[in-house]
């Protein structure tokens, strides 16, 4: 299925620097994956804030950026993700992070964002979060299998708290949402 097909006129605009996929994923409802290739700066971010708002228009407000291929993000950019969850939050949406690089996780982190947004490691996670969330239940997410920021160890979290990691022994941090932090 072609991006046209899943939001029209989404491919009317076109920057090398940064090709987006689109994906939806049915398990849960008015939800999308972004799949993300190149970087996102102060030249380009127009162009970004414009494909993700013709998403939001066609009623997609859970919306997931898969970040595998993301390789610079800068603070213009990061702008444009807390812009996509303002727009989203009063439409019952929300926004994922999936797979971002330690380079871009640590502009995250930098510039304070990154308790701001839900960061996960699988689609899996993503999924169970937005239909908990849709849900409303209380449902504990631990044990959980988590990725350190630093290294990408697997580390297996039995609850929430403040954890070193076995690989590079850094100190975690993980939230009852199970989101991973540095410290």
């Amino acid at each position: 299925m072609t991006n046209n097909e899943i939001v029209p006129g989404f491919d009317d605009e076109k920057d090398d620097s940064l090709k987006i996929k689109l994906h939806r994923i049915d398990e849960a409802p008015r939800c999308l994956m972004m799949s993300l290739t190149g970087y996102i700066d102060t030249y380009n971010s127009g162009f970004f804030q414009k494909r993700v708002q013709k998403a939001i228009d066609a009623g997609y407000v859970r919306l997931v950026f898969q970040c595998t291929s993301l390789n610079y993000v800068s603070s213009t950019g990061i702008g444009s993700f807390t812009t996509f969850l303002k727009a989203v939050k009063p439409l019952e949406g929300d926004i994922v992070l999936l797979d971002i690089q330690p380079k871009v996780y640590e502009v995250f982190q930098l510039l304070g964002f990154s308790q701001f947004f839900n960061i996960r490691d699988s689609v899996e996670d993503t999924i169970a979060f937005f239909n908990t969330d849709q849900n409303k239940e209380n449902v504990s997410i631990f044990p959980k299998v988590v990725s350190c920021p630093i290294c990408f160890k697997k580390l297996k979290a039995v609850k929430p708290g403040r954890f070193r990691c076995s690989e590079c022994k850094s100190i975690l941090a993980i939230d009852e949402a199970g989101l991973v932090l540095l410290g």
